[in-house]
């Protein structure tokens, strides 16, 4: 009896977690794939993966890092696996269209050019990219990825200078 009772704890730490962070879920899934079916396996992808993964995630460290790690490894994985599919697909709505709304009229053609060149990235590249946009240190962005703190920022800068090359 005790046993059912650790496990539904367990689930339910879990979920309030996972409620807590679920937008990280959907800004991995809208980086790693256009059309709106495949975000939606993603994030149940990254849903499944995460939970596996639970018993193991230690609670000394943070759970947003640890949770941005394995969706990050998670979309990478899918997006190599789907990438001929997603080449040769046009979105009729996608995270561009998504972000652009958001965008304030005069800003819309740079944000338009921004996430263009954002999909049209490496993996590791848009997660790096992903990471710095939601205002991580350095070091979370390190730690996320399994890189050098002097790797991330060397990265970030020659990132931040094709972006000024590309859109000027």
């Amino acid at each position: 009896m005790q046993k059912v009772s650790t496990e539904a704890s367990v689930r339910g730490e879990f979920q309030a977690l996972l409620d807590a962070n679920r937008n990280i879920v959907y800004k991995v899934a809208n980086a790693y794939c256009r059309l709106p079916e495949d975000r939606r396996d993603l994030a149940q992808e990254i849903c499944l993966q995460l939970w596996s993964a639970y018993p193991k995630y230690d609670k000394a460290r943070s759970y947003t890092t640890w949770m941005y790690r394995i969706s990050l490894n998670v979309a990478i994985s899918f997006a190599r696996h789907n990438g001929v599919r997603e080449r040769h697909s046009a979105p009729l709505d996608g995270p561009i269209e998504d972000t652009i709304a958001a965008a304030e009229d005069s800003n819309v053609d740079q944000v338009r050019s921004l996430m263009a060149f954002i999909e049209k990235m490496d993996e590791l590249n848009r997660a790096i990219m992903l990471l710095y946009l939601e205002d991580r240190t350095y070091q979370e962005i390190a730690e996320i990825m399994g890189l050098s703190e002097t790797n991330v920022a060397t990265k970030i800068s020659r990132l931040k200078q094709r972006i000024r090359d590309e859109l000027s």
